[in-house]
């Protein structure tokens, strides 16, 4: 194996992706989703850049391509289950968290039974934007907790007639409370939103690999 730039990152992706749980049992929040929200998009952007320089600099390696797809279900698995930590059984979350998880069972699990046939299951267009949505949701959800604390704090010892006042226009919002409210909202939301989204693709794409396995999973009708 040789230690090549792309494969520094994707050992690094592989690292961060235990960080990102792991760093809610360090620091008190907020400081602890800054720095998970930080980790996973630069985790991220390394997903793409260490392809990127692979091919630029044609550094391509078996050990990269064994670990790249590893790394990346490690980060979307390990921080899946972190924002079900920190959101609860929360029905909208649980039912597209499931279905993202059963795929990647099913899929892993059939690769390692193809062996050496699992090759013809090559990554489609399709995988990749699988994997792009559901980073983007998981960032996008992780800034909740920012949104939600700063909410918090600030109406701590304010009265709720003038949390009422503020949103209704009444009085001068000095510390942001709109915004933050709509913020968390929209993280909410639209995160949510773009994990059902992920799921679908998700789903999609199990459904895709399970059919060019097919053939490699009919009974040998001379046996």
């Amino acid at each position: 194996m040789r230690w090549t730039l792309p494969n520094l990152l994707t050992v690094s992706r592989m690292i961060a992706a235990p960080g990102v749980a792991v760093i809610f049992l360090i620091l008190p929040r907020p400081y602890a989703d800054w720095v998970a929200l930080i980790l996973f998009v630069s985790a991220a952007i390394t997903d793409w850049i260490d392809g990127y320089l692979a091919r630029l600099w044609k550094q391509h390696s078996r050990f990269g391509a064994m670990l790249d797809p590893i790394a990346d279900k490690a980060m979307v698995v390990i921080a899946l289950a972190t924002l079900m930590g920190l959101f609860g059984f929360n029905t909208w979350l649980i039912i597209p968290v499931s279905a993202i998880l059963f795929r990647e069972v099913f899929v892993s699990g059939l690769r390692e039974y193809l062996g050496h046939a699992a090759a013809s299951l090559k990554v489609t267009r399709l995988a990749k934007w699988k994997t792009t949505a559901q980073m983007i949701a998981i960032a996008v959800l992780f800034s909740f907790g920012i949104f939600e604390h700063n909410f918090g704090m600030n109406i701590i010892g304010m009265d709720a007639e003038i949390v009422a006042g503020i949103f209704a226009g009444e009085i001068e919002d000095e510390f942001g409370l709109v915004w933050l409210s709509n913020g968390a909202a929209l993280a909410y939301w639209g995160g949510t939103g773009l994990l059902w989204f992920a799921a679908a693709l998700t789903l999609l794409t199990g459904a895709d690999y399970l059919m060019k396995a097919m053939p490699h999973l009919r009974d040998d009708p001379n046996d």
